[in-house]
């Protein structure tokens, strides 16, 4: 079940950059790069909450769900 992440979808529409959001949530931009790209394999509750309060959204608009490929043999 492949999670897409849809953080540059909101940086684009609040006009923040990667850094600015990185120092706003307290995380590095490194890990919110991780996190932007895809490649993370967890995230805490507490850094989703600070994404939704800093970039005022709801988690839909950052989180969702994939289709898997049906052709999994």
């Amino acid at each position: 079940m492949p999670i897409a992440v849809d953080i540059d979808v909101m940086l684009a529409r609040r006009k923040i950059s990667v850094g600015e959001l990185a120092d706003r949530v307290g995380i590095t931009p490194a890990n919110l790069a991780v996190l932007k790209n895809g490649r993370a394999k967890a995230v805490r509750f507490a850094t989703l909450t600070a994404l939704y309060e800093v970039l005022k959204c709801q988690p839909g608009d950052l989180l969702r769900r994939e289709a898997e490929n049906a052709a999994a043999d």
